[in-house]
């Protein structure tokens, strides 16, 4: 790498640096991500009030631990389509717990919407770390599109077997967004030992 490059990647408040710089809070966030979804795959069945319960503190706790992380690296490139993720987790998770007898119908509908949004965010955020040179920035693009996958399959599978498909759908959503979080860290980990 010469110099020139090596000056462009790595200036003081460059997304490579700050990156490199805060790898471990991303990794992290990650790991709780990935976890919260391993947890929310083994109870899908859950039904009616305990699902939603359920459900609606995942997304409180995964959307608090990403703003608590989405600060902390505030001069990380992509800062507001982070903060606007983690904003809409939390308030996912809120609008659950504050009305959990709506039914599942309205969960499902919810969910649906915060998917959809969440998935064209990540692609957005995708986008911001592959203009800015960041290792496996693709797992970010990956997790918009399954998050828009399970947007379509909430939507088209209903009113279907709505109960135990849903934790198994937030499952899957939080082990991708975890694994492409994990995946940026270790890269960035990686490069700045180079």
């Amino acid at each position: 790498m010469s110099t020139q490059q090596s000056t462009t990647l790595h200036r003081p408040g460059s997304l490579s640096e700050s990156l490199h710089d805060h790898w471990g809070v991303f990794l992290a966030e990650g790991i709780i991500l990935a976890l919260l979804g391993l947890a929310a795959i083994l109870v899908p069945k859950l039904a009616g009030l305990v699902t939603t319960v359920f459900l609606g503190w995942l997304f409180l706790l995964a959307g608090t631990v990403s703003l608590i992380a989405t600060f902390r690296t505030r001069s990380a490139a992509g800062f507001a389509w982070s903060l606007i993720s983690a904003l809409l987790a939390v308030l996912v998770g809120a609008s659950l717990l504050w009305n959990p007898v709506q039914g599942l119908l309205s969960l499902t509908i919810l969910l649906a919407v915060f998917f959809a949004a969440d998935g064209i965010l990540m692609i957005g955020l995708g986008f911001i770390y592959r203009r800015k040179f960041v290792g496996k920035w693709e797992w970010m693009m990956v997790n918009g599109v399954v998050d828009l996958v399970l947007a379509a399959f909430v939507i088209f599978g209903l009113p279907g077997s709505v109960v135990w498909t849903l934790g198994l759908i937030i499952g899957i959503d939080m082990v991708f967004g975890g694994g492409s979080l994990i995946a940026m860290a270790l890269a960035a980990r990686k490069d700045a030992r180079n």
